[in-house]
């Protein structure tokens, strides 16, 4: 007779980037593999739902395609032929790479590059310990948050806001600038309830109707980048009806009287011009949020990936102050709440140890980095060696073209440890195998949610892959860099982190399987003031004093609004590039990660472009045909799709699908700016001028 199967029932947590850092349950079968995965049903935020392709996380886990072994290459670089070597052999390639340009160009020319592959807080975090010891090369993050957390924060003063569960209590939940059905379902876990329960209208405001737009009962159609006059036109309204809380913007905010006169010029005709939408759209949700005090506004990352995002931001914030939603339950804003957590990650990242002095290089502009520019190298040395972990720059970044040029160049050593063939594992001189979250023991923090979790390992890895915190602490050994973080366990490390940071142990966290940080009801709606000195919410911030300034300013800041306005630095299109590109979030991929899991490639398909029936036409285009498709960055090919969810002169390319998926090798972003954008750095993904012409 064959044995029963076991199966037990495992407490985890999503690593992912959503950025809700879902609360799992996990079916564990054997003690070898995994089953089922399903949100916990008794966290209050993830309220037992989780995105499908979490769901499907057996495919992933234990994909045949997973890499089992380290590697050296044998072929050109790009090729992805390799050879199997030893543990060993890898870790000691690596590190005599890394003491030879430390040797010959200074430690500088070293560079750990890594990203949100897993949101895990040591095994993410804790190549920066390496780096700070050894004075390598330093990370500014330019990917994704810079321009939405500036512009939460220049309102505010703090990134953090209303609890999320509070949308659940809502009469009106405003979901602008994300597309939560395909990003962060556990929005629409609350939103939906508090439609079900109390009758609460759902508003979403983007640039296409993507499925968020269909469950919403008011779905404004923006422009790409105008979200700042939609927001003027409505503050505009609100004053105009006598529906502004002026006994709140008198005691809560710093300049109420200059806002009013301002924006008796931001007509609602004013924006329709700019925004597309038409003048009762705009005057209808005015009056919506002006009379509903109980709403709610998600602010999503959409606004990170525009030349004008942080102003945009601001704007949109800055209607629930005018409305004086912050003062009722279920009413207020909320982006994400970073600034609740007080963690002190001294111990992870190694901060004793940290030199300002050393230079700091963009993630986003890595292309121009590899490629010798002079002002992305801060007239440093050139970068010589760099090891990569939890990110895929060769696919995810933008400015592809010169990224593969500096990844081809034979005087870079390139160590990657990664879990599968990703295009950048291809380039690598030495490649590692890594694990995955139910395969090591790490804590997440929740930006989407208000929960310090922890994420113990579930089953064993295939093959001989190894955790980052095993392979950083190996090469630091090579490399004669001391600190005790090094020679110390993950849970050693988690269970001083948190008694550091004044969140218990780790035993008290293990019991209870979560810790809810989340602040009190007046601390939550800044209902003593908001984190400024003066307490006063900033419609009219200065922007070099927003906390989020102390990485520096960048872009052409000084010519940011004062005031919330339409911030027209968007890259425009002209004759020669007509039409505005945004390269959206799929719903079964997140950013490279599942593109190799058989469930999210059958739902996504292949690459392709969403256009207006008109532009189809204009074009000489047709549904299902190739075409190629350039910026002044460059070209790739995808395959047209009539779609009229979008307004005549914008496409919509969704997803981040493999490179090699694309006839000529070339991704989307192919097509995307390294720009720097103002006021402190970030990728404009979503902000491209293209011409689109028949293959």
């Amino acid at each position: 007779m064959n044995a029963p199967v076991r199966i037990k029932t495992r407490p985890s947590v999503c690593p992912h980037d959503c950025p809700s850092a879902c609360a799992l349950e996990v079916e564990v079968i054997d003690g070898r593999s995994i089953g089922r995965v399903r949100g916990a049903e008794d966290n209050s935020y993830t309220a037992g739902v989780i995105c499908a392709k979490v769901a499907r996380y057996a495919e992933r886990i234990h994909h045949p395609d997973r890499l089992l072994h380290p590697m050296k290459r044998t072929g050109p670089k790009g090729s992805g032929q390799f050879e199997r070597i030893s543990w060993r052999e890898a870790l000691d390639l690596t590190a005599a790479a890394m003491l030879k340009a430390e040797a010959e160009f200074g430690a500088e020319s070293v560079w750990p590059y890594y990203y949100a592959g897993t949101m895990g807080r040591v095994q993410r975090d804790g190549i920066n310990r390496l780096r700070h010891v050894k004075k390598y090369s330093g990370f500014y993050q330019t990917i994704c948050i810079n321009t939405a957390w500036g512009g939460f924060m220049a309102g505010t003063g703090k990134l953090a806001g209303v609890d999320p569960r509070e949308m659940a209590k809502s009469d009106c939940v405003v979901i602008w600038g994300t597309n939560a059905v395909a990003t962060q379902v556990n929005v629409m876990t609350h939103a939906i309830h508090a439609r079900k329960e109390r009758g609460a209208k759902i508003v979403a405001i983007d640039i296409y109707m993507n499925d968020t737009m269909k469950q919403a009962d008011m779905a404004l159609l923006l422009r790409p980048g105008t979200d700042g006059a939609l927001a003027c036109a409505v503050m505009h309204v609100l004053f105009r009806e006598g529906l502004a809380d002026r006994a709140y913007l008198a005691r809560y905010t710093d300049c109420p009287q200059e806002l009013e006169a301002h924006l008796q010029s931001r007509t609602p005709e004013w924006a329709a011009a700019i925004t597309g939408l038409n003048v009762a759209e705009i005057e209808a949700f005015a009056r919506l949020v002006g009379t509903t005090k109980k709403t709610y506004f998600r602010l999503g990352y959409g606004f990170s990936r525009q030349r004008n995002g942080a102003a945009n931001m601001h704007a949109a914030l800055c209607i629930s102050a005018v409305t004086g939603a912050w003062l009722h339950e279920g009413g207020g804003a909320f982006h994400n709440n970073g600034g609740i957590y007080h963690l002190h990650t001294g111990l992870i990242e190694g901060l004793d140890h940290y030199d300002p002095k050393v230079r700091r290089l963009e993630q986003a502009a890595i292309g121009r980095v590899l490629t010798g520019d002079a002002f992305a190298l801060r007239n440093g040395p050139p970068v010589k060696v760099l090891v990569v972990q939890n990110t895929n720059p060769v696919n995810v970044c933008p400015e592809q073209d010169l990224v593969r040029q500096g990844f081809a160049r034979e005087d870079l050593f390139v160590a990657v440890h990664e879990q599968f063939m990703t295009e950048t594992a291809k380039y690598a001189d030495v490649l590692m195998p890594a694990t995955m979250f139910m395969e090591h023991d790490d804590f997440y923090t929740g930006g989407g949610h208000m929960h310090i979790m922890l994420g113990r390992k579930l089953i064993d890895a295939p093959g001989e892959a190894r955790e980052n915190h095993w392979v950083i602490s190996e090469l630091a050994r090579r490399l004669g860099a001391e600190h005790r973080g090094f020679g110390m366990p993950v849970s050693a490390i988690i269970d001083e982190t948190l008694q550091k940071s004044g969140w218990g142990t780790l035993a008290e966290l293990e019991a209870n399987k979560w810790i809810v940080c989340q602040p009190s009801f007046e601390t939550a709606h800044y209902i003593k003031g908001f984190a400024y000195q003066d307490g006063k919410f900033r419609f009219k911030p200065d922007w070099e004093k927003v906390p989020y300034a102390k990485d520096g300013m960048m872009g052409p800041w000084q010519s940011m609004p004062r005031l919330p306005d339409h911030w027209a630095v968007t890259e425009a299109p002209d004759s020669a590039y007509p039409l505005k590109l945004a390269t959206s979030p799929s719903r079964s991929f997140l950013n490279s990660t599942f593109s190799e899991t058989p469930g999210s490639q059958k739902r996504e398909g292949g690459p392709s472009l969403m256009m207006h029936p008109d532009d189809i036409e204009r074009y000489g285009l047709a549904e299902g045909a190739e075409a190629l498709v350039g910026s002044p960055r460059g070209e790739t090919v995808l395959t047209i799709r009539r779609f009229d969810g979008l307004q005549p002169g914008v496409a919509i390319a969704e997803g981040i699908h493999p490179n090699g998926a694309h006839k000529g090798g070339k991704g989307i972003n192919a097509l995307t700016d390294a720009a720097q954008v103002a006021p402190f750095g970030g990728a404009p993904f979503h902000d491209n001028k293209v011409w689109v012409r028949a293959v």
